[in-house]
């Protein structure tokens, strides 16, 4: 498996810091992707989203495309701009968000209802923000379609609830990505929130995935799914900012897996790269 493609939003990134703001950029999918090609340097990883013409948008552009990711599926929209949001965190690493994405240029991603392109790779990596942010009938048209293709499937559920326009909506098209997914790579906290479980149910519902993944649960380290791994993870010593946290394990976990590393060293190749990120603010940590 060497053609990978992460799909979602890419935003301006404010990190508040004691003095002034730090700009960066970022996005859920877009973190994944970043870490996945540092760590897997001889995979082919492309980023899709939709970007505008303003020049934030043409900053995004140039920070993928020097993160070595492909920008070539990346759509251009006239009168468009991206999504921004700032980041705010305590004195033990936890962080908060505010976010500016209503209008996001993101939001029109597969707008004309065509995934075809999308058979050019071997896997495709999605998340819960990736879809929340799109039309319910646009979510549903993926959904057909990814049942009728081959294609290698990667999800994580990455819940937040202000995203979806309800409940039942978000509970119905994660139980579908579950259902689809060959690699699962839920948190247990999101998990539990949406769903209304108790982390022993999570843990249940999630040994029974018929495919390969793990189950984030921070400084605790992953349960392996798909496979029975039994191993200890160190802790982060210096936790500034937990932001991309789960991402990075993302990164850190697919660049095994899509490599022909064992699951046990993708997994500790999620774990530590995520302690190190937590270890940095911002979500991109220096090269």
């Amino acid at each position: 498996m060497s053609k990978i493609a992460c799909i979602g939003e890419a935003m301006i990134e404010l990190s508040m810091g004691e003095d002034s703001p730090q700009v960066g950029v970022a996005g859920d999918t877009l973190n994944t992707a970043i870490y996945l090609k540092r760590s897997a340097p001889e995979l082919s990883v492309d980023y899709i989203t939709c970007l505008g013409d303003d020049p934030f948008s043409q900053r995004i552009m140039a920070f993928i495309d020097a993160q070595d990711l492909g920008t070539g599926a990346i759509q251009t929209l006239t009168d468009a701009s991206p999504g921004l949001y700032a980041i705010t965190t305590t004195p033990d690493g936890e962080r908060s968000f505010t976010y500016w994405r209503s209008n996001s240029a993101a939001r029109q991603t597969f707008a004309d209802g065509d995934f075809e392109f999308l058979n050019s790779y071997d896997a495709i990596y999605l998340s819960g923000i990736s879809l929340a942010i799109l039309s319910h009938t646009i979510r549903l048209a993926l959904l057909k379609w990814l049942s009728g293709t081959p294609i290698k499937l990667i999800y994580d559920s990455n819940y937040r609830a202000r995203l979806w326009e309800s409940v039942e909506n978000a509970r119905l098209v994660t139980t579908a990505m579950w259902e689809r997914a060959d690699f699962a790579l839920p948190s247990i906290d999101d998990e539990m929130e949406l769903f209304e479980q108790s982390a022993k149910e999570v843990v249940a519902r999630f040994s029974a995935h018929a495919g390969q993944g793990a189950l984030k649960r921070g400084a605790e380290g992953p349960i392996s799914i798909g496979s029975d791994v039994t191993q200890s993870y160190a802790s982060a010593p210096n936790v500034i900012d937990t932001t991309a946290a789960g991402d990075s394990f993302n990164g850190g976990y697919l660049s095994g897996v899509l490599t022909g590393k064992s699951q046990a060293e993708a997994l500790l190749r999620g774990h530590d790269l995520a302690a190190r990120v937590v270890q940095h603010r911002g979500a991109i940590i220096p090269r």
